[in-house]
């Protein structure tokens, strides 16, 4: 298709020289020759600026597309001139820009390689050097970016690091070498993509959810500051985005709480309820200082507000910078985390990203002609003005009584059940908790004597002793009839508390089904707390997986089949149980394999049960682990139906691949399980994914299909993931498949400086281009 597309362009008479495959130690590439991609869409080769011709830089360009299109160049700062220059490889794997008698004069990074590495130009127009004996990349021109970002070529934020991969401007339309302006993407959820001139902010895009670009496409940031999008059509580019375009587009032009209006003159007014903080400057035209409040807000100690303060809503506007991600809830939602929240300025509900709400100055604000989002803005009532607001004073003073004396009675009334409770709670013994769980609460549980489960585990013997977590350790047991059980027996030190305890006790009790694990019964005595289940035979499902011998055991037949039960039992909570649970920690510990090897979903002290088939909530204690926290939990507390969906597409990763997430690490670049899966899938589809121990049980297709509907599972948007029925659905069935995005949210390189007490902290965010609202 791209062949048919560039035939009439193609004029090989300005390519006189060599195209050739690769670059290799026996093969350099010299002025003359050139290197394409496979698809015939990009090459590389020696090329002179326009009005520059004495000088030759090493780049990439859209091969047959005339004129010619740089898209990267390797030696910006340092051309060469002699004609004997040429790109080499070393031993080492680094390529080397040698220009004659001047020696090297560009080069990348020293690797340890074997004596075999080539460099390849991908048909992404990504520069790639490789080490042939162990397939390892050493170096991509994609983590050395220019001026211009290609559709798959992605801006990197590391907040573990702090560093950046940024666009960094040409001096000049002849001159290559680095500019005054950069752009980069921001650590925010969402990010947003800023241009800087030096230190200072000159545009933002504003927070976006996600952007698609076809492959003839690109993003240029120029020397003056402008960022463009082309899209190629026909013979021509078309410019299908530019910025800054207007005066508005500048950032902070009208200061704080300043709205910058592009069919207005003068451009910058005052949100309503504020006025300018300076007058005779803002009246000459100088509105950087920007609006104050007229009304102060009453907010006073843990007070909302509620009653004295209102929102106002400006439309089409580009929301404001310094924004803070709530999560994905509806409008109404929206409103009542920012109402009940007093230091909640404004609010925006965003298709396509959710709630974001503002907790400080309002800056670098734009009213649109028409588009943009509804921010709504919170104002002293009095701002309103009017009858409304006396009606409000009299409603409320009419009301205060009837308000006192129905408070007066709940209050008594909840004053003599907090009295009761506390009798009964006073008056019970060392098995309080177990008084607590009510027969129809926990239908058909057993409670255990204490010396029955020592008799049965041996006193708790380290011979019987399972496995151990931070819950505390697990044991096996056998019961006077032969019956093997499992004992998880939680320290007192355990972070699952008697809320956690008792949820899972009440939540598994009532839970039937072949792909959950089946709880006996409980013993609580003492500082004791013991939950009983059936005993698995094959243990935990890491034991197999991250064994070097017992991996063999599980060959990708029955991987399959496992993922497909852990699927089945996913779907049982989340729809098709009376329930409805969420699971909130599922990981690959959490699967337990019985003698037939069907697995089976445990550790339900963290699940939450919900109404219906749509549900979400949010939390402040962030529990879970590492790797497996969808982004929008382990960032804001929010979890949901898709969250248990991000953390079984990892769960699925690490199943296909035989590696655990928080382990794997490829590269020197130390790419993530999840960069890796998602690199493997759109070069080859995923098969390179699989467990090299079991490629050959495997069935290709099914493999790919399931590396695809993985990273499916881990998309950064919640709504862009599958739910649970079609989850299973797309395990079961051959349908087809979306694409992925590249996922925007993977756990970079184990660092404990960001774990705390089970608590995890994002140490990479990677967002690809680009354009925002």
């Amino acid at each position: 298709m791209e062949k048919k597309l560039f035939t009439s362009l193609l004029l090989f008479t300005m390519f006189s020289g060599i195209s050739f495959a690769g670059i290799t130690t026996e093969s350099p590439l010299s002025i003359g020759q050139t290197l394409s991609s496979s698809n015939e869409i990009y090459e590389l080769g020696f090329f002179s600026p326009p009005d520059n011709s004495q000088n030759q830089y090493v780049g990439i360009w859209f091969k047959g597309i005339i004129p010619r299109v740089v898209v990267w160049v390797a030696n910006r700062e340092k051309p060469v001139t002699d004609s004997t220059a040429h790109l080499a490889i070393n031993i080492n794997g680094s390529l080397l820009l040698l220009d004659g008698k001047h020696g090297v004069v560009w080069s990348t990074r020293e690797s340890s390689a074997s004596n075999m590495s080539r460099a390849e130009l991908s048909d992404e127009g990504n520069l790639i050097v490789t080490d042939n004996v162990s397939g390892r990349r050493l170096w991509e021109s994609f983590e050395n970016l220019g001026d211009t970002l290609l559709p798959f070529s992605p801006l990197t934020y590391n907040l573990a690091t702090g560093e950046k991969r940024v666009l960094t401007s040409w001096k000049s339309y002849t001159d290559p070498s680095r500019g005054d302006v950069v752009a980069h993407i921001t650590p925010q959820v969402p990010s947003q993509l800023f241009t800087m001139r030096g230190s200072t902010p000159y545009y933002r895009t504003g927070p976006w959810a996600k952007t698609r670009s076809s492959k003839l496409s690109r993003l240029l940031i120029t020397s003056e500051g402008t960022l463009m999008r082309f899209r190629h059509i026909g013979t021509e580019w078309e410019v299908s985005y530019q910025a800054p375009a207007n005066p508005c587009d500048v950032y902070g032009v009208c200061g704080p709480f300043g709205l910058c209006i592009m069919s207005d003159s003068p451009k910058c007014k005052c949100f309503k309820g504020f006025v300018p903080k300076f007058p005779e400057e803002w009246n000459r035209g100088n509105w950087t200082n920007g609006c104050v409040r007229r009304t102060e807000l009453d907010c006073q100690g843990n007070s909302t507000g509620e009653d004295v303060n209102v929102f106002h809503p400006v439309a089409n506007i580009k929301p404001p910078d310094f924004y803070t991600f709530v999560s994905s809830v509806d409008a109404k939602d929206c409103y009542q985390i920012c109402l009940h929240n007093c230091s909640c300025l404004a609010f925006a509900h965003i298709r396509g990203i959710g709630c974001l709400i503002w907790n400080q100055e309002l800056i670098d604000v734009m009213q649109f002609y028409a588009g943009g989002e509804l921010l709504s803005i919170r104002l002293a009532r009095s701002e309103l003005g009017g009858n409304k607001h006396k009606k409000t004073i009299l409603a409320i003073a009419v009301s205060i009584s009837l308000f006192v004396i129905l408070g007066s009675a709940a209050y008594g009334f909840y004053r003599y059940k907090v009295k009761h409770n506390a009798i009964i709670t006073t008056d019970a013994s060392e098995d309080s908790w177990r008084k607590g769980l009510k027969p129809q609460d926990v239908p058909g549980l057993n409670f255990f004597e204490m010396n029955t489960i020592e008799t049965a585990t041996n006193n708790f013997s380290l011979s019987n002793k399972l496995g151990q977590g931070g819950f505390g350790s697990v044991y096996k047991g056998k019961l006077q009839d032969g019956k093997e059980i499992a004992v998880k027996r939680l320290s007192s030190s355990s972070g699952q508390g008697k809320e956690e305890f008792m949820n899972e006790i009440v939540l598994i009790s009532k839970l039937q089904h072949k792909n959950l694990v089946r709880i006996l019964g409980c013993c609580i005595e003492g500082e004791e707390r013991l939950l009983i289940y059936e005993f698995m035979l094959n243990r935990s499902l890491d034991t197999f997986l991250f064994d070097s011998r017992k991996r063999l055991e599980i060959e990708w037949p029955k991987r399959f089949s496992i993922i497909q039960g852990i699927a089945r039992g996913l779907l049982y909570l989340h729809r098709d149980s009376r329930l409805k649970v969420i699971h909130r920690d599922l990981k690959v510990s959490n699967i337990l394999l019985d003698e037939k090897m069907n697995p089976k979903i445990s550790d339900f002290g963290l699940a939450r049960m919900y109404q219906g088939t749509e549900y979400q909530d949010n939390t402040r204690r962030v529990v879970g682990t590492l790797g497996y926290m969808a982004p929008e939990y382990a960032w804001t507390g929010t979890f949901s139906e898709k969250s248990d969906i991000y953390s079984f597409g990892v769960l699925l990763l690490e199943i296909i691949s035989g590696e655990k997430i928080s382990r794997f690490s490829y590269g020197e670049e130390g790419k993530t399980l999840l960069a890796y899966a998602w690199e493997s899938w759109y070069e080859n589809g995923g098969i390179d994914l699989l467990d090299k121990d079991v490629a050959n049980s495997c069935q290709p297709l099914e493999v790919k299909r399931c590396v695809q509907i993985g990273l499916l599972c881990v998309q950064h948007q919640p709504a862009d993931r599958p739910n649970t029925l079609e989850l299973l659905s797309l395990l079961t069935t051959t349908s087809d498949l979306q694409s992925p995005e590249q996922p925007t949210f993977s756990l970079h390189k184990r660092d404990d400086r960001y774990l705390c007490k089970g608590l995890s902290t994002v140490n990479e965010i990677t967002q690809s281009a680009i354009l925002g609202r």
